[in-house]
């Protein structure tokens, strides 16, 4: 999952992100790190243009973020990559920068966040493109190994269940709104789930 300021005004007008000169670099990013443009979601912080282009204010990032929060919570993703200044510090909660930050894997709550400069960085500055190639494959780097301890977590949990024998025959668990959920992660509230900002 990738997350970005906002929508430019060519993103706006289409109604797609990353059109243009900075959509075109991304998919060369994309694959350099094994990726398809429609195997990953975008989203953005703010969810529509700040008049004039200018950054986003404080308010209209607190009226996006509870959709932004959703978005996280439904994709469930293995990385998340935030793409430029507003996105890493808004994300990781942070004042630094993301000159500092790019291609270092953090954590925020259950996830790994991957700060990497914004594709449009690379146009105004040339001198970013190489950082953003590198930066594109520690995501493939951290993706392969999401996948790797995915696949570890399925085989011990089926090794797990296999080995579960029961010793007598006993009545099915209740259910309704009086059962006692199990205890496991995967009936935790959402927020719990997700807790990130």
């Amino acid at each position: 999952m990738f997350i970005g300021e906002g929508p430019g005004k060519n993103e706006d007008l289409k109604g797609e992100p990353f059109v243009g000169a900075a959509g075109q670099l991304l998919n060369e990013l994309l694959a350099h790190a094994g990726l398809y443009r429609a195997e990953v979601y975008i989203a953005n912080v703010v969810k529509c243009r700040p008049p004039g282009n200018r950054d986003p204010e404080p308010i209209e990032i607190e009226t996006c973020t509870p959709f932004l929060r959703e978005q996280i919570r439904l994709i469930h993703p293995d990385v998340l990559v935030t793409l430029g200044n507003f996105a890493t510090k808004f994300v990781l909660k942070t004042e630094t920068g993301i000159t500092r930050l790019h291609g270092r894997p953090q954590s925020a709550g259950r996830f790994t966040v991957l700060p990497i400069f914004h594709p449009a960085a690379a146009i105004y500055d040339r001198t970013k493109r190489d950082a953003l190639f590198d930066d594109f494959g520690r995501l493939r780097e951290l993706l392969a190994q999401a996948r790797t301890d995915g696949a570890d977590v399925a085989r011990t949990d089926e090794a797990a269940q296999a080995a579960v024998v029961p010793a007598t025959a006993t009545a099915p668990p209740a259910e309704g709104p009086l059962a006692t959920p199990p205890a496991d992660s995967a009936h935790t509230s959402p927020d719990a789930q997700t807790r990130l900002f």
